[in-house]
């Protein structure tokens, strides 16, 4: 079975399924079976709240500032499972920062606005941007739902009211600079920070 926790640099990650509603040209899961110290993120059945709980109750969290829920796969393609686990290390270790690391789809993909239901969960979410422009953004993130563009930045504008700091990223390929100023412009206008992220290549 895949780890469910993994720490890769300073940070402690939450694998929590391998589902995803994008298949962006840069994803690394593409390239390599793990990343950080888990040999595999790929699991051959998406974990169970048993077993995340067995997971966490396991792992020394001593010296690490944060939780972040990031794996192989969209975090909110796990919805359920993502916030009884929120909920679990909040009670367990409540000076933990507990981050969302998302495509910003979740509310499309689980048919309904989830944004106020992460308020008191999460004190951060970093949402995927990648693209200053919804042609671009299809071509680049490859999503299976329609609307997509227009969902990603509403969740990032409603993220706002409900968690204390969200951001936007996107990733550096060799990007034309004027693509990243006007993603970041976007950015501005909805009054979230954008954070360039460096590409990991195989």
């Amino acid at each position: 079975m895949a780890q469910i926790l993994y720490t890769y640099k300073d940070g402690v990650y939450a694998n929590l399924t391998n589902k995803c509603n994008c298949r962006c040209t840069f994803c690394i899961r593409f390239q390599h079976d793990g990343i950080g110290d888990a040999p595999t993120l790929w699991h051959k059945v998406n974990p169970t709240w048993n077993q995340v709980k067995k997971a966490i109750d396991a792992f020394d969290f001593t010296g690490f500032q944060e939780l972040v829920f990031c794996g192989y796969g969209e975090p909110t393609c796990a919805l359920p499972l993502l916030e009884q686990t929120a909920r679990y290390v909040r009670r367990l270790h409540p000076r933990l920062n507990l981050r969302l690391n998302t495509n910003g789809l979740g509310s499309l993909e689980n048919g309904r606005d989830i944004v106020p239901e992460l308020a008191g969960l999460l004190d951060s979410v970093s949402i995927s941007l990648n693209a200053p422009d919804e042609k671009e953004y299809n071509r680049v993130t490859k999503p299976t739902l329609t609307g997509a563009y227009k969902a990603m930045l509403d969740f990032a504008k409603e993220s706002k009211t409900y968690v204390p700091h969200v951001v936007f990223t996107v990733v550096d390929k060799g990007t034309d600079p004027a693509e990243i100023e006007e993603s970041r412009s976007i950015a501005q206008s909805l009054g979230v920070q954008l954070r360039v992220r460096a590409y990991i290549d195989s």
